[in-house]
């Protein structure tokens, strides 16, 4: 049975995911890296099947400018921790050069450390 030291700090991880989801999806790349541990880990989805590992806050930010260089959108369907950890699924939505709109379905699961995000490892259906 959970005790009341770990519902603050599983409390504290979800308030942490939730400001960085939401300066993700503004792509305020400056406000997600304030999130985010100096020796942050973000595991990314492509190429498949095992992605691509970025170490440290600048590895990670040029990968966020790229990203968030598109339109594309996260929805974020739902979102649970336990302690640090957190897993967060979403739809990432997205309008190809044809007009045409896309999506994929995947998780993160991140690790949160002393409030700020640790690893963020992204995972798709595929």
């Amino acid at each position: 049975m959970p005790d009341a030291e770990t519902d603050e700090i599983t409390s504290a991880t979800l308030a942490t995911i939730e400001r960085f989801n939401a300066a993700f999806n503004r792509h305020d790349v400056a406000e997600v890296m304030s999130y985010m541990t100096e020796n942050c880990v973000f595991e990314s989805t492509w190429p498949a099947p095992d992605g691509t590992r970025y170490e440290g806050q600048a590895a990670v930010r040029a990968f966020w400018e790229q990203l968030f260089s598109s339109p594309a959108q996260f929805e974020f369907e739902d979102i649970f921790a336990t302690g640090e950890r957190a897993v967060v699924r979403w739809i990432y939505n997205w309008v190809d050069q044809t007009g045409q709109p896309g999506h994929v379905r995947g998780v993160d699961i991140f690790r949160v450390s002393n409030g700020k995000v640790a690893e963020k490892l992204s995972y798709v259906k595929g």
